[in-house]
């Protein structure tokens, strides 16, 4: 098949391209690069590689592709923070925008990197996906206003799927430090001190990013009366943690090291949730995460070691995606659509743009 990689130069997109390098597609990726200087190691590249703005892609352009695996946006809640009228601009109207230049082109199939994120909090019961989602977050609630309005434009040529993916973990070419296990691993390397900052106690679904690319290639090439329009919770049971399991998952590989956790009001994370993963379980039995916790914790310490991670990862801005965009936000070197969000509302899933 012909593919389209959005952010292929990002966390998850490098393991994308690869897996579907090695499964026979022809692929092509765009991506803004706004994070090259945090490449730990060499990856595999597409076919074709664009350096650009989703903005400014065309129907025309799309045209002969079989799928766009859409992985491009501000990743995560820190970010979304930063500029929330950013984060609606990259994370719904970027996303309509492609999905409808896709649509336009007869591109069939459309894979949508979604979030378990859109929960917020939960009681002790495993969610599915028909179960009230809770946003906690500007980007938690982007990803649920796109869900609502990529749905909208399904129809019997244009087939849309919706991966809500767990929390990310793991090494990856273009690392990020920002998530749990890899922020807790990057801590204690670079400080002696592996330092929650919660009091630990919030429950997490976790998958390996590796995986997250894993489940992209068996969404496409599963039937499409299987999933089409279909929202799908993406991780396992097993990998479901709270976040002090982590902190002492990396104390057990890091012996040596030690252990600090939050303590009161601040300490208190409001993200708490458990989820259920039957209906991918069901719909793709032939996917299974390849990684558990501990094994990505043992690669991501190989990794900072094979690769030299620099002992100021987590105080310099190479690692932290945060940190990389306020820079670049600053210095202005950020494509126009950055800088078009003064006076902006949060948009509407009815009046989505145009190509």
């Amino acid at each position: 098949m012909k593919v389209l990689v959005t952010g292929h130069l990002g966390y998850i997109g490098p393991h994308l391209v690869d897996l579907l390098l090695e499964a026979g597609h022809r692929v092509t990726g765009i991506d803004l690069d706004l994070f090259a200087e945090s490449e730990l190691y060499p990856h595999a590249q597409p076919q074709e590689s664009r350096i650009g703005d989703l903005l400014d892609l065309t129907s025309e352009e799309l045209r002969g592709f079989d799928a766009v695996m859409h992985l491009a946006g501000i990743s995560n809640d820190a970010m979304g923070m930063l500029d929330p009228e950013l984060t609606w601009r990259i994370n719904y109207e970027g996303t309509l925008h492609v999905a409808r230049c896709a649509k336009e082109a007869g591109v069939p199939r459309f894979l949508q990197a979604s979030s378990c994120s859109v929960y917020g909090k939960t009681d002790d019961k495993p969610i599915a996906e028909d179960g009230q989602t809770a946003p906690i977050t500007v980007y938690a609630e982007s990803k649920i206003r796109v869900e609502e309005a990529l749905s909208e434009l399904a129809d019997g040529d244009f087939s849309p799927v919706f991966l809500r993916n767990a929390t990310a973990f793991g090494s990856s070419p273009r690392i990020r430090l920002d998530l749990v296990l890899n922020n807790l691993i990057a801590a204690a390397y670079s400080t002696g001190v592996i330092r929650v900052n919660t009091d630990g106690s919030p429950w997490r679904p976790l998958i390996h990013c590796r995986d997250i690319a894993l489940a992209f290639l068996h969404f496409l090439d599963a039937p499409r009366e299987l999933v089409h329009n279909g929202v799908f919770n993406v991780g396992s049971s097993e990998e479901t943690y709270q976040v002090r399991d982590v902190a002492h998952l990396v104390k057990r590989l890091m012996p040596d090291c030690e252990l600090s956790f939050g303590t009161g009001v601040q300490a208190i994370d409001p993200r708490d949730y458990k989820v259920d993963f039957s209906k991918l379980n069901r719909t793709l039995p032939a996917f299974r995460p390849r990684f558990t916790l501990e094994a990505g914790g043992r690669e991501l310490l190989d990794h900072f070691q094979r690769y030299g991670m620099p002992r100021d990862c987590l105080t310099g801005d190479r690692f932290i995606r945060l940190k990389v965009l306020k820079r670049k936000l600053d210095e202005g070197r950020v494509p126009a659509s950055f800088r078009a969000t003064a006076a902006r509302t949060r948009p509407s899933p009815l009046v989505p743009p145009t190509c």
